[in-house]
C-alpha cells in the first residue's frame, strides 16, 4: 500500500465518508477556500493510479468508490508511525502525548476502559 500525500489523504477522507461520489461531491464537502475542480480531479486520478479508488463511468463522468477501507489504511500507516517515531512502542507514544498535554487523564481513563471492554469481548 502506497503512502498518500496530505492532499490525497484529505480527499480520501471525503471519499470514505461519502462511500461513492463524483469529484463535485468531494469539492462540495471541502472547506472554503475550495481548491479548483481540476486540482481535486487530478488528486482523484492519482488515487485511482495508486489503487485507492475505483472509477465507474456514469454518462460522461466517473463515480468513485474506495477500494481500501479507512481502518486498513490507518492501521498500516499508524504502525509505521509508531515504529519510526516511538521505537515501536504505543506506550511511548501515549506517554509523549500525555507529557505534551495533548491527552487528558480522563482521555487515558476512557482508553483504559476501552481496552478492558475489549478484553471482555475477546
Amino acid at each position: 500500500m502506497e503512502k498518500l500525500t496530505t492532499q490525497e489523504e484529505e480527499v480520501m477522507l471525503h471519499i470514505w465518508s461519502l462511500k461513492e461520489c463524483f469529484v463535485k461531491d468531494i469539492l462540495a464537502q471541502m472547506p472554503d477556500p475550495k481548491p479548483p475542480y481540476t486540482t481535486v480531479a487530478s488528486i482523484v486520478k492519482n488515487l485511482e493510479r495508486k489503487h485507492y479508488v475505483k472509477p465507474t463511468r456514469v454518462g460522461n463522468t466517473y463515480r468513485y468508490a474506495p477500494l481500501i477501507r479507512e481502518n486498513e489504511y490507518k492501521g498500516t500507516f499508524m504502525s509505521g508511525f509508531v515504529r519510526n517515531y516511538f521505537a515501536n512502542s504505543y506506550k511511548e507514544m501515549v506517554s509523549f502525548f500525555a507529557k505534551e498535554q495533548k491527552i487528558s487523564s480522563n482521555d487515558l481513563k476512557d482508553i483504559i476502559d476501552m481496552i478492558e471492554k475489549g478484553k471482555e469481548n475477546g
